[in-house]
């Protein structure tokens, strides 16, 4: 429906007015805050997407998927049988068989997502694409995450785009499909605002921020424009889709921030593991050593964190 897309204006400096207000919220604090940690933990992919990847360090990311939280800790805020753990692994394809083999070692049903589609880049033949993420599907990944061509968006082809993005959401078959736009190489927030609408017409279950590989990533403009999309896409089909900022979100402060604005611009309904997602590989450190010196006052030692 290129009648939704081609007369999108984006008033910038209206969006940039806002999500300076943003920053300016208050933060929750005592009880409060350790609740939207929780939740916030229950919504992260936690990720390593690092050319030294090994499936020793892999194993150990998958055991600390299963014990997010010190137990002791969650013994504290009575939570210790809440299930409280993240809500994916994220690796590379070449990864996905540790993961799964390790989560399954562990006893967890955590989910295994792989990127795909030429990650990061985007810059490989539709063929090289579709065989990567039926490989990674077939190795035992439950969600792909997809890179899209950013030339596509740039020179306007938003029809190919949309056909790209079709194929690879019928490649992923069962798995569920994050379409990562790269907003930070889209050149303007009107670009991404269309980006995201093609994106969910081709059948998308998330829409996400960045790769994490690109100079600028997830960014408050980018989110509060994508959520937008999100919003008239559900007006307008009844169908909800999910949001995923990613790349750069490393402190406790940061993830709740987000939390506040996907309850703001998209509703409570929206802060579910099924509907949003943090893409993060050193976030969870930071809110455990959060939750660490809620519970007990004390600002924790490095070795008293160890696998964080």
């Amino acid at each position: 429906e290129l009648g939704w897309i081609s007369k999108v204006h984006v008033n910038r400096p209206a969006v940039v007015k806002h999500t300076e207000q943003i920053k300016k919220w208050r933060t929750v604090k005592g009880n409060w805050q350790a609740a939207w940690l929780l939740k916030a933990v229950t919504c992260i992919d936690l990720t390593t997407l690092s050319g030294d990847d090994t499936p020793s360090n892999v194993h150990r990311l998958c055991f600390k998927a299963k014990h997010s939280i010190r137990e002791d800790l969650l013994k504290a805020l009575d939570m210790h049988d809440k299930g409280i753990t993240v809500a994916a692994v994220c690796v590379y394809p070449a990864r996905v068989t540790d993961a799964v083999n390790a989560l399954k070692a562990a006893g967890c049903n955590i989910p295994v997502a792989s990127v795909a589609a030429g990650f990061p880049s985007g810059q490989t033949p539709l063929e090289t694409k579709l065989a990567e993420i039926k490989l990674a599907v077939e190795y035992g990944a439950r969600e792909i995450d997809i890179v899209i061509s950013r030339s596509l968006v740039l020179t306007g082809q938003w029809e190919a785009l949309y056909e790209e993005i079709r194929q690879c959401r019928e490649a992923c078959g069962e798995a569920h499909m994050k379409t990562i736009l790269a907003t930070g190489e889209l050149g303007s927030l009107a670009n991404v605002y269309k980006a995201s609408m093609i994106a969910m017409m081709a059948g998308s279950d998330f829409i996400k921020t960045s790769t994490g590989k690109e100079v600028e990533n997830a960014t408050f403009p980018v989110g509060v424009v994508m959520m937008r999309a999100i919003r008239e896409f559900y007006w307008q089909t009844g169908t909800k889709v999910g949001f995923k900022p990613a790349g750069g979100i490393r402190t406790a402060k940061e993830a709740i921030t987000w939390l506040m604005l996907v309850k703001e611009e998209l509703g409570v309904e929206w802060l579910t593991p099924e509907l949003f997602r943090l893409g993060a590989s050193s976030l969870l450190e930071d809110i455990e050593k959060q939750i660490f010196y809620h519970v007990t006052g004390t600002h924790a030692l490095h070795h008293e964190l160890a696998m964080a």
